[in-house]
């Protein structure tokens, strides 16, 4: 905790000071260009991958950065929600979903009951996977690695999907009024591979700029 305390005296005895203009432009209202939704996972930081400072981005974190189709319901629907005002309130431009490299809630999925016995919210949210689980598990069998990054990369390609349930969504995609996008994020390299969405596939982000 004394880190984290001397990383808050920090910047506000230097790094705001430094940024204090845009701080003070900020003051009575954010307009993010972009909705960023990724893992939970502290080894992602948002701004971080993607260069952007305070106000370009907002962000919705959950574990295995999964996207539930849109329903309206009784209880409390956190991502659907934040989704809503990203887009109805916020008026974003881009939807970025981002996974990453070895995903601990994706592993998740295949765990034990008795793994999962005290984490009884975790195992529901899990459920949304569920389908996925059963296609990969018919490929890659007792193949962990290869069961890893199949489910990375379907979750995310089943978000994007996901996505296009919520209201004026996909209307807004059609009139080319937003963007959607799936980042994989690899950890230990660096590297962020985009899905391409006529290739079926995801390829390194400076090849999809060079295509674009």
């Amino acid at each position: 905790m004394k880190n984290l305390i001397e990383g808050a005296l920090k910047f506000m005895q230097e790094d705001f000071k430094e940024h204090a203009e845009l701080f003070e432009s900020l003051k009575n209202k954010q307009n993010p260009h972009t909705l960023f939704i990724g893992c939970a996972d502290s080894r992602v930081i948002p701004n971080l991958i993607t260069n952007t400072g305070p106000g370009e981005l907002f962000v919705i974190r959950n574990i295995g950065n999964i996207i539930p189709p849109y329903r309206v319901g009784d209880d409390f629907l956190a991502t659907t929600s934040a989704i809503e005002y990203a887009f109805n309130s916020l008026h974003i431009k881009n939807i970025i979903v981002c996974g990453h490299s070895n995903c601990g809630g994706c592993a998740a999925l295949y765990a034990s009951e008795n793994d999962l016995k005290n984490m009884p919210n975790v195992k529901k949210w899990l459920t949304l996977l569920e389908p996925i689980k059963i296609k990969v598990s018919q490929v890659a069998k007792d193949d962990i690695a290869m069961r890893a990054w199949m489910t990375e990369k379907m979750n995310l390609v089943n978000s994007l999907q996901n996505l296009l349930t919520y209201p004026g969504i996909e209307e807004a995609l059609n009139k080319k009024e937003i963007e959607l996008h799936a980042w994989y994020y690899i950890i230990e390299t660096g590297e962020i591979y985009e899905y391409d969405f006529n290739f079926e596939n995801f390829i390194l982000i400076q090849e999809r700029i060079k295509k674009s």
